[in-house]
């Protein structure tokens, strides 16, 4: 199974932090969040890697290389600036990605969350990992009704983790160059073709300049 780490984001709300650095390559715990992403997928025996690269993308790059040092393969699937958002950048690194179902990850999230846990092939489109609303996003994104995921109106909506499995026929339908992730899943909800499961180990969004800051506290590190 092959892996994808979202990296092209601009990082607005972490400015002025991500105004020369990219979000990705922020320090927590005495390592990036990036290279963090990097291990837990190599541990859990993931070592083919795609990143996507937009805005300061180059540091990236340069700090990783070819994945080498970090027992990983690594490859770039780059992007104008602005990037394409989160599915307009997946459809872009699919040539990437080979012919079978790959594992996606946000390059902003800490998390302990074995990889290896997540099926090679989900039943249906997608496989999605929910975690109890954060403070910052109390509403929630979707709901999990057994191992199914929809967005029907309830009091028990879960947040979208930013980790997930995908198939390429997901990305194969028409929509535009930029796009985002979240109506494509909707629309696969609305033929019960994506599955999830619920993560409760730990997981930090990495969102904003505080956020960071409370995560480097937890890690000990300034």
């Amino acid at each position: 199974m092959r892996a994808m780490l979202l990296a092209a984001g601009r990082g607005e709300r972490m400015r002025p932090l991500t105004d020369s650095t990219p979000k990705p390559l922020l320090d927590a715990g005495g390592q990036s969040l990036i290279v963090h992403a990097i291990k837990r997928l190599r541990d859990a025996g993931i070592n083919e890697l795609v990143i996507n690269l937009s805005w300061l993308g180059e540091q990236i790059e340069t700090a990783l290389g070819n994945g080498r040092a970090l027992k990983v393969n690594i490859r770039y699937s780059r992007e104008p600036v602005p990037a394409l958002e989160t599915a307009g950048g997946i459809r872009n690194a699919l040539p990437l990605l080979g012919d079978e179902p790959f594992v996606v990850c946000n390059a902003d999230v800490w998390t302990d969350f074995n990889f290896s846990q997540l099926p090679a092939q989900p039943e249906g489109l997608a496989h999605l990992v929910l975690v109890n609303n954060p403070d910052h996003h109390p509403n929630g994104d979707f709901v999990l009704h057994g191992d199914r995921v929809n967005d029907t109106p309830s009091a028990q909506r879960l947040t979208f983790s930013g980790i997930g499995v995908y198939r390429h026929e997901l990305f194969s339908e028409d929509f535009p160059h930029r796009a985002a992730l979240a109506p494509i899943l909707r629309e696969a909800m609305q033929r019960n073709l994506v599955s999830g499961e619920h993560f409760t180990g730990q997981w930090h969004d990495v969102g904003t300049v505080a956020r960071l800051q409370a995560l480097r506290k937890l890690l000990g590190s300034s």
